[in-house]
């Protein structure tokens, strides 16, 4: 399977990264992946399956974190396998880029962590396509040391950089659009992810709150902005989902969003 490969200047749909934020079974799995399928092929827009195997990166103690790394692994691979699409999935250390690369198309590398060497080393040694998302501490253009330690490894593995939102104080964050087209000076795929620039971190109550009701004016400016991918977290029932609901587009509400944002990209090529 083709990993989409496009930039602003391209005369193609963007491309979409989505799924839910973590992998809580293999039946929800499976029910998300084939209906973004079903929406992206219908509208000609490359699709990349997302599902963290684990959630390292969590407040509370008592948070989810997964059903089990090898089963999650396992699940990815498999809605990859037969939905034919490629996969992507976070990675937190190391020792994890040989372990996960089997299962997926695409390592990422959370934006806490986009500045770890050993960690991108690691993503680059296992020839997948690393995706990078821009750290919230980060400016567009400090992105480009993070592509040099990937190509230092491997000058072959393709890169993406995410822009999720820089922070705004300690509970908050803010997407400065002037990320994107620096990111895309670097001549790499640059993505958008409209669901966790959304978040509202560090919260007294421990769980991350999020602004979903602004997705899709994030989606739209990202676009006309030149975003060549966008990345968003979604679910069939947000309220219930066991990581990140607060930030995620419900997934009956996915095929209209497009449909607007495929308008703005044809306006703007």
């Amino acid at each position: 399977m083709s990993l989409p490969y496009t930039t602003s200047q391209d005369k193609t749909p963007f491309f979409l990264m989505a799924g839910s934020c973590a992998i809580e079974s293999k039946d929800l799995a499976y029910e998300i992946a084939e209906r973004i399928k079903q929406i992206t092929d219908s509208m000609g827009i490359p699709f990349i399956f997302k599902g963290s195997y684990r959630k390292a990166n969590r407040t509370k103690i008592d948070s989810f974190t997964g059903i089990g790394d090898i089963l999650a692994l396992e699940i990815l691979k498999e809605v990859g396998a037969h939905f034919q699409v490629p996969t992507v999935t976070d990675i937190h250390e190391s020792s994890e880029a040989a372990m996960a690369a089997p299962y997926v198309d695409v390592l990422q590398i959370p934006a806490f962590l986009c500045r770890q060497t050993d960690l991108l080393a690691a993503a680059a040694q296992t020839g997948r396509a690393v995706n990078i998302k821009k750290g919230q501490f980060m400016s567009g253009a400090s992105m480009k040391f993070a592509i040099e330690k990937v190509k230092h490894e491997n000058p072959e593995v393709l890169v993406y950089l995410t822009d999720r939102g820089n922070s705004f104080g300690y509970g908050d964050l803010v997407v400065d659009f002037r990320n994107l087209p620096e990111m895309a000076a670097f001549q790499v795929p640059v993505i958008m992810d409209c669901t966790h620039s959304l978040q509202r971190p560090n919260q007294g109550s421990g769980v991350t709150g999020g602004q979903p009701a602004l997705i899709e004016t994030i989606a739209k400016a990202a676009i006309a902005v030149g975003a060549d991918g966008l990345f968003i977290e979604t679910h069939p029932n947000p309220s219930i989902a066991k990581s990140d609901g607060a930030n995620m587009l419900p997934l009956d509400q996915l095929e209209g969003l497009l449909e607007k944002l495929m308008k703005i990209r044809e306006a703007i090529l």
